[in-house]
């Protein structure tokens, strides 16, 4: 079994997965618009042609897929994103600092990455399409929190 999470934008999906790509040295193996759907779908503002309706990004053997929605076909679609986070975790903290300062770029820092009680590297972020991060240093055997 393979869970990946989806990811779900309003016009901005290629570029987002474009600076995903980027940011985790991963690849687009399929980006495919509305415009290139079966002739009978209901797509009619000529805008939407262009949007993605399937991304597929893989990292390693990991994944993410995407898509352009609109507020008639997604509820809350322009609502800011709440209830989830795409959690990225290495057991390189300077690894996990590059993703973490790449997804920020041009994003808000929710917590700053640093080390945590129960990590040497942690921080969280809403990257600028809105989505929220969250990148954790999964600790070496032995290893101890700092002491305050």
């Amino acid at each position: 079994m393979k869970i990946v999470t989806s990811l779900s934008f309003q016009g901005q999906c290629r570029e987002a997965f474009e600076f995903y790509a980027k940011a985790l040295g991963g690849r687009i193996t399929a980006a495919f618009p509305y415009g290139d759907g079966p002739p009978d779908m209901p797509i009619s503002d000529p805008k939407h042609k262009t949007w993605l309706m399937h991304c597929w990004l893989e990292v390693g053997d990991q994944a993410l897929m995407g898509a352009d929605m609109d507020v008639g076909w997604a509820r809350n679609i322009d609502k800011p994103k709440n209830g989830f986070d795409v959690t990225l975790h290495s057991q390189d903290a300077a690894e996990a600092r590059r993703w973490y300062d790449a997804l920020s770029e041009g994003g808000t820092a929710v917590m700053p990455f640093g080390e945590t009680f129960w990590s040497p590297g942690f921080g969280s972020l809403v990257d600028r399409f809105g989505i929220p991060w969250m990148v954790n240093t999964m600790p070496a055997p032995g290893w101890q929190p700092p002491r305050g």
